[in-house]
């Protein structure tokens, strides 16, 4: 493998950090700062609403395409609510709305 090719490896495993999903409970919190629903997200994300359950719960992750439209509401997000892009340990884990949890 040439040089440059390795150069535009490197570059891209970098600019893959930028496309990090932050922990479940701050996309949790950064959701419910907007006073967004599960429901809401998962319908502009494009996935159902158990999706955006899993991902919450740290059960499952997105894939692309969905995985870039949710990193990007984050981001929107976290600039509009920046406290709430902060991991808060007090906050329990997020259960299912309209429900008790996961069945």
């Amino acid at each position: 493998m040439s040089d440059p090719d390795r150069l535009k490896r490197v570059d891209a495993l970098v600019e893959g950090l930028d496309d990090a999903l932050p922990p479940p409970r701050v996309r949790a919190q950064l959701r419910l700062a907007a006073n967004l629903t599960q429901q809401d997200v998962a319908d502009a994300v494009g996935v159902k609403r158990l999706a955006v359950v899993r991902w919450e719960l740290g059960k499952s992750h997105p894939r692309r395409p969905q995985r870039d439209a949710y990193i990007h509401l984050l981001k929107r997000l976290a600039e509009r609510f920046p406290e709430a892009a902060e991991l808060n340990e007090d906050m329990s884990t997020p259960t299912s709305e309209g429900g008790g949890g996961m069945t």
